[in-house]
């Protein structure tokens, strides 16, 4: 009986910045049972029932008025957790978010029916969960330069921080997948559990098989968006009662309240679709690391290059590097189109589209199994311009740009949708249009045209292909969206380089360079015939990006690229936050950030597209300023929402792109 504790401290979901912190709540007397630590319970705020948990009970309040009494109680499931609460509170603090932001991502809506159905004892047959034995070292990670360190030192309980660069070319049988299912595997036979978070959901089947054959059937749970609410509240219950202690998922698997947390995992730290989209906008890499000092878990961030970030991260010691410098032979034969002889024999055909060195490539890997070409972008003609000045055509409206979206439609804008009668080019009154980038459709039907009877398969947009055969086949891909071939790729072609490294973004090179990575290593070895080719490169200048991927060195390049941020103070050297604010705002926000913090400096404002009104602005501090500069932007947006701002400040942190 908790008839002695009357009191309830309650976080209640106010969606309100000024109101992020707990209140009293007197707690009936035939709720007393139930309204325990963690439980949802509804509570009148403002004249209105709201959703909110409570994080405490005690036998006095601090308020010396009357308390309102807890209205009810939704469930007597404890889902809010002393670890996951614990994370809320950093992630809010280190993101200028509210502690109701990170809960609303952590803990998904009431299923009732799922409460129902589950049992609540822990497995079924009464027992805690087995422990995996292990004695020796899988092979998988025995093959890596510290592999084996690592997977034994989890294994026996202890929490070391790792960063793995996977190898390209593998089978089936050892390819990341394998390797992170035996890494859960590592967690397990120590009595503890493990979170595994990949970009999307192609990856997520890769290891959710690897995870039934390391573990065996109903020893692990999935967590990611396309589950129905039912299916997804029952595989979270399923790790909140202990019935397991392996999850796999995307981005909002790293909340997931694992018991004895012992691992934290991701793959390819530098995808986008690890950062949330919503606030508090963290990366999966931020959730995961305060998850680790948390609930000290070992770290495993894992990928076939490494992100800058990842590089900062080895860089201070907070992870080791595990694996690296793959032997040349392992790696596929990387080809750089218009290098040698290339332009005196191929003339102007070396500087095509689909460079003539590309195309006897394909012609010639046809013959031993199927090929990809990887495009940069989806669409037909994504980009357009000038066909006298080359300018990029913008649309007269909006200023966005012009993009054919295929052959039987007219040019359309890529912001506002309206098709513009008739084109004139402000620069040169030029009235004509050239292809500016071509598309995944546009190549396919080339590729088509140029291999007649090879199959075309294209990957990206609304289909995506999970897989192909050994068969011969040409596969037209977008990034990410690359299928994997059974037994690998027999040559792969990059279309477009310089559409990567052109983007204006702090990050092109760094996501050039992770893309190209991405699909070379889905291409078979150097020793089995693999050949990779890079087309649309600039041959009159060495680029690091086209320098890493020849040598195969994705280190190399990391380290390289957080050198000159350093030098220049860009991040992941420096505390970073990009701001967007009304721009009658901007003043507040400038002096808030300098009162705090002497060092800091404020770059901008400028203006956001679509968004007249509103202007952004970049910050830049040491990271021993962060927390406080953090701590003042979230003072201001509680200032705004204290006196009910139109639209309130809102703050990105850790994550700036581009400049």
């Amino acid at each position: 009986m908790l008839l002695s504790t009357p009191v309830a401290r309650v976080l209640v979901d106010t969606g309100l910045v000024h109101l992020d912190r707990p209140f009293e709540y007197l707690v009936p007397e035939e709720l007393a049972e139930a309204a325990q630590p963690g439980v949802r319970v509804k509570v009148r705020f403002a004249g209105r029932d709201r959703p909110g948990y409570v994080l405490e009970r005690s036998d006095a309040a601090e308020h010396t008025g009357r308390l309102a009494p807890i209205r009810t109680v939704v469930s007597d499931e404890p889902v809010l957790t002393p670890p996951v609460l614990e994370l809320a509170r950093r992630l809010a603090a280190h993101q200028a978010a509210t502690t109701g932001d990170v809960l609303r991502l952590a803990i998904p809506p009431r299923h009732a029916r799922a409460e129902k159905a589950l049992p609540r004892d822990a497995p079924a047959d009464g027992e805690e969960p087995r422990q995996v034995p292990e004695t020796t070292t899988p092979q998988v990670w025995a093959d890596y330069r510290a592999g084996a360190a690592w997977w034994s030192r989890v294994a026996a309980g202890e929490s070391p921080g790792a960063a793995w660069v996977a190898a390209p070319s593998r089978p089936a049988t050892s390819d990341w997948p394998v390797a992170l299912a035996q890494a859960a595997r590592a967690a397990l036979a120590s009595g503890r559990g493990a979170v595994i978070v990949v970009p999307d959901q192609r990856d997520v089947d890769r290891v959710d098989e690897a995870l039934i054959e390391a573990l065996g059937p109903d020893r692990h749970v999935r967590l990611t968006a396309d589950q129905g609410p039912q299916a997804r509240y029952t595989a979270w219950l399923k790790v909140l009662r202990g019935h397991v202690r392996v999850v796999v998922g995307t981005r909002a698997a790293a909340y997931a309240p694992v018991h004895d947390l012992g691992l934290v995992a991701w793959w390819d730290d530098g995808d986008d679709l690890h950062v949330e989209p919503r606030a508090p906008y963290a990366h999966v890499r931020q959730v995961l690391l305060t998850r680790a000092d948390v609930e000290d878990a070992a770290v495993l961030v894992a990928g076939l290059t490494m992100s800058t970030d990842v590089a900062a991260l080895v860089d201070t010691g907070r992870v080791h590097l595990v694996g690296g410098s793959t032997s040349r032979r392992d790696a596929p034969r990387v080809l750089v189109a218009g290098e040698g002889l290339d332009e005196e024999r191929d003339g102007p055909g070396a500087r095509a589209h689909i460079p003539s060195s590309a195309h006897r490539a394909a012609s010639s890997a046809l013959s031993q199994g199927p090929v990809l070409i990887q495009v940069p972008r989806r669409g037909y003609l994504p980009a357009m311009s000038c066909a006298s000045c080359r300018a990029p055509a913008r649309c007269p409206e909006c200023r966005g740009p012009l993009a054919l979206p295929s052959p039987d439609r007219p040019p359309e804008c890529g912001w506002c949708g309206r098709a513009p009668g008739r084109f004139t080019c402000p620069h040169c009154d030029g009235d004509r249009l050239r292809a500016g980038v071509i598309g995944a459709r546009r190549t396919a039907e080339e590729i088509g045209r140029s291999f007649p009877g090879t199959r075309v398969i294209t990957s990206g947009g609304g289909e995506v292909h999970a897989s192909v055969g050994a068969e011969a086949a040409i596969v037209v891909a977008t990034p990410g969206a690359e299928p994997v071939a059974d037994g690998g790729y027999a040559a792969v072609l990059l279309l477009d380089a310089w559409a990567s490294l052109d983007r204006p973004d702090l990050r092109a090179a760094e996501e050039a360079v992770r893309r190209w990575f991405a699909a070379a290593g889905l291409c078979r070895s150097w020793a089995d015939g693999g050949v990779v080719v890079l087309c649309g490169a600039p041959s009159h200048v060495t680029i690091p990006p086209v320098e890493a991927l020849v040598r195969w060195d994705p280190q190399w390049f990391a380290a390289r690229e957080l050198a000159e941020r350093a030098e220049l103070s860009l991040p992941p050297t420096t505390w970073t936050a990009e701001v967007i604010a009304h721009r009658k705002r901007v003043e507040p926000v400038e002096h808030a950030v300098r009162s705090v913090a002497h060092e800091a400096q404020v770059l901008g404002p400028l203006p956001v597209a679509g968004a007249e009104d509103r202007r952004r602005l970049v910050i830049k501090a040491p990271f021993g300023d962060g927390p406080l500069v953090a701590a003042a932007l979230k003072d201001l947006r509680a200032g705004e929402s204290a006196h009910k701002a139109e639209t309130l400040t809102s703050v990105k942190v850790g994550h700036l792109g581009a400049l």
